[in-house]
């Protein structure tokens, strides 16, 4: 080969290996434009995506937040509302549960006192009527005389026997006087000795209930008359000394 053939081979690999580095340059340029294109729009959009809080954002936020807490409030007083409510409830219905039990424990009571009382009056009426002829009315005892004695006798008689000349408290008990008397003229615990004009039961108590007949008491032709009889229909004012039957009368309890 002649060494112009040579000089002509060597240009045209020195023009290849130009073209070959200028096309390997202009893409790596590319490339980079294209990268550096990538990261700007990455950037940009970044950018754009990042929110912006104004002034108005700021207020409606703080404005939700305290919404929250409002309502977060409102909830801890309603609950707190409704445990105080029931915390009462409960309370008050204990209260009414203790409070019945005990009515009905005194209730209770009251009808064992009472079948009590009813089984003890009846074995003491028993008792006393079978020894001494007494006769049972409501909680009282009561004896009428078979023979005659003045007002003081009389008295003097149920004292030793733990009793008193009859006490008459209301419309029931002056019947059954009237029934047991038979109608007969008996002397009661009732009189004005101590003081003229007032008179007093024997045990020392004030008239609440009477009974007098017409016209009575009026001390009869100006005599002392200061002890009371039962007569049908009432009672009237005799003189103490005056001799008549009488009836005693005890409470069962004592």
């Amino acid at each position: 080969m002649n060494k112009g053939s040579i000089m002509d081979s060597e240009d045209r690999i020195e023009r290849t290996v130009d073209i070959y580095i200028s096309a390997e340059a202009v893409r790596d340029m590319k490339h980079k434009k294209n990268t550096e294109d990538f990261n700007t729009t990455t950037t940009t959009t970044t950018t754009t995506r990042k929110p912006q809080h104004t002034g108005s954002d700021g207020v409606k936020i703080r404005s939700s937040r305290a919404a929250v807490v409002c309502l977060v409030l409102v909830c801890v007083l309603l609950l707190t509302a409704v445990i105080v409510l029931c915390v009462t409830f409960t309370q008050e219905r204990n209260q009414l549960l203790t409070n019945n039990m005990n009515l009905t424990e005194e209730r209770d009571q009251l009808k064992s006192e009472k079948n009590y009382h009813r089984k003890f009056s009846a074995g003491v009426c028993q008792f006393f009527s079978l020894n001494g002829g007494w006769k049972c009315h409501q909680s009282s005892l009561y004896l009428i005389s078979s023979e005659k004695k003045s007002w003081t006798e009389s008295r003097r008689y149920c004292t030793d026997r733990r009793a008193d000349l009859i006490i008459i408290n209301n419309t029931e008990e002056q019947d059954f006087v009237k029934n047991i008397s038979g109608g007969d003229l008996v002397w009661i615990g009732l009189t004005d000795r101590d003081v003229e004009g007032r008179w007093k039961w024997v045990d020392g108590s004030d008239v609440t209930f009477r009974f007098w007949q017409p016209g009575e008491p009026n001390s009869f032709q100006g005599k002392e008359e200061d002890c009371a009889v039962n007569r049908s229909p009432g009672w009237a004012d005799y003189p103490c000394d005056y001799s008549s039957k009488w009836i005693c009368e005890k409470s069962i309890f004592k």
